[in-house]
């Protein structure tokens, strides 16, 4: 059996875990404290970072990216018949989502107004080229197509690469009213597809959402309802986060 080592709240860890649940296969899980670090982890590990795979050979396999396309490699494919031109459409579009993972992470620790705004603006425009994506692709299925998945109407594994942003989006709404895509109407829906489907709590621990919220809805956070810390980039730093450097 798989085993995957984990922080609680990271969101390269829930892609993995995510395609996991998707594909209904069994793993084991270990978190640790990115505070501190075992030796066999650091041992296991050439960047220090989660999420680790570590195969039922006993190979350890790092990069969340890496760890993905091996599991899909190794297990049925989440999707049939896909194209190397699709596959690679796929990977790219996957990858706009990774690498905002931590700017998401950043945007949700913002300490004052400004800063959220700052932040958020930049984050924005992945979503608007997501937005765009989704009206497009859409609009090439006709006015019969279904489902309101990044692909249509069967999930793939561009929905599961974008999974913990929609997720963290989500809770964020519920919690402090404060809607990240509130001009992407068509975000919105594929969110909705993405929750409705459950694999965002199946993902996740059980104390994930409390201690998401504790953690990015503090009084150190604005979206927490406090302004009067993390002022700066440097401040907003945690090793208890994926504001750093420690989810690769």
């Amino acid at each position: 059996m798989m085993k995957i080592i984990s922080f609680k709240i990271c969101p390269f860890v829930q892609r993995v875990t995510a395609l996991l649940e998707a594909k209904n296969l069994p793993y084991e899980l270990e978190y640790i404290q990115l505070k501190n670090k075992p030796q066999w982890f650091l041992d296991l590990s050439p960047t220090g970072q989660v999420p680790l795979l570590v195969t039922e050979s006993g190979e350890a396999l790092f990069e969340s990216d890496a760890i993905v396309e091996y599991i899909e490699e190794v297990t049925v494919p989440l999707e049939a018949n896909v194209s190397p031109e699709q596959r690679a459409k796929d990977r790219a579009w996957s990858y706009q989502a990774s690498k905002h993972y931590l700017a998401q992470c950043s945007t949700m620790r913002s300490g004052d107004e400004e800063t959220l705004i700052e932040r958020e603006e930049h984050l924005a425009k992945a979503f608007t080229k997501v937005e765009q994506e989704l009206l497009k692709s859409a609009a090439s299925r006709g006015h019969l197509a279904k489902g309101d998945f990044f692909k249509g109407e069967h999930l793939s594994n561009v929905d599961i690469a974008w999974l913990p942003l929609l997720h963290r989006a989500h809770i964020i709404k519920q919690h402090a009213g404060h809607d990240f895509f509130k001009t992407f109407p068509r975000v919105q829906k594929w969110q909705q597809a993405v929750m409705e489907s459950g694999l965002a709590e199946r993902s996740v621990a059980n104390d994930f959402e409390q201690r998401f919220t504790d953690f990015y809805l503090s009084e150190k956070t604005y979206l927490g309802g406090s302004n009067l810390a993390c002022k700066t980039e440097s401040s907003c730093t945690n090793d208890d986060a994926c504001a750093t450097a420690s989810c690769c």
